[in-house]
């Protein structure tokens, strides 16, 4: 269980008390390695440190009730890391679900997943697949894993989906907007973020959301991933709630 500090305690009251929690949050995790190399462990350790904060953020999204929780868990790009790091990092995926999956259910935690996931390793894939139809009954918080996601990739599936459409008549091209973009994406049935955190103190959106982040607000913090607990959490959406959210209107029309 985890214990909540004074400090914790008031700004979460104030959080709550302004009515305005985010409805979905997409994280970028970044920093695990580093956080591994300053301590001189292998990059695995950071990894592994990493599931642990993944633990607390679930569990206080859902306390505050947050909707949907989006982490970029494993990019398309990071196929390019090291064999041994990649085997790694699926063996600890493998690991954490079946770990996990009792407290997703206690919880009512839903897992839903974007990207390839039938391209991952066999093992991986399964458990996946089997945690997504364990979980599918759920309603509580919607926690949605980015796993050998690319958003470029998406992009081309949707103009893909869209051009087939078109060519066997289901579709005409004057009836493709926004709204028919966002129902072919992989997230057609998730709102766009309104929270984007990252980790790390790395200014860039490696590939992330490109679409749906279009009116996020983005919280970068310096913080390593596996340092990263519901305190930062609890600041992140502190500063958001803060802000004046437009959507290219001018502050008097949206006061």
């Amino acid at each position: 269980m985890i214990m909540i500090t004074h400090g914790e305690k008031d700004i979460l009251q104030t959080i709550r008390e302004r009515d305005n929690i985010p409805c979905h949050i997409a994280i970028i995790m970044d920093g695990n390695g580093r956080w591994a190399k300053k301590r001189g462990l292998p990059r695995v350790a950071g990894h592994r440190e990493g599931v642990k904060s993944v633990r607390d953020i679930v569990e206080a999204c859902g306390e505050l009730n947050v909707q949907v929780l989006t982490l970029y868990t494993f990019s398309t790009e990071n196929w390019r890391r090291p064999k041994e790091e990649i085997s790694a990092l699926m063996g600890l995926l493998v690991r954490t679900l079946r770990k996990e999956i009792d407290d997703l259910m206690k919880n009512n935690v839903r897992l839903t997943a974007i990207g390839q996931i039938d391209n991952l390793p066999g093992e991986a894939a399964r458990e996946f697949r089997e945690g997504i139809e364990l979980t599918k009954d759920n309603s509580g918080l919607n926690l949605n894993l980015a796993l050998n996601y690319g958003s470029r990739e998406e992009i081309i599936f949707c103009v893909r989906s869209i051009a087939n459409k078109i060519k066997s008549g289901q579709l005409v091209p004057g009836a493709v907007n926004a709204n028919c973009i966002q129902e072919h994406l992989y997230t057609a049935n998730i709102p766009d973020p309104d929270l984007m955190i990252r980790t790390s103190g790395e200014f860039r959106l490696s590939n992330f959301l490109l679409w749906q982040l279009a009116y996020t607000e983005i919280f970068i913090t310096d913080i390593l991933w596996p340092d990263f607990r519901r305190e930062q959490l609890y600041q992140a959406i502190d500063d958001f709630q803060r802000r004046e959210r437009r959507f290219g209107k001018v502050s008097e029309q949206v006061r």
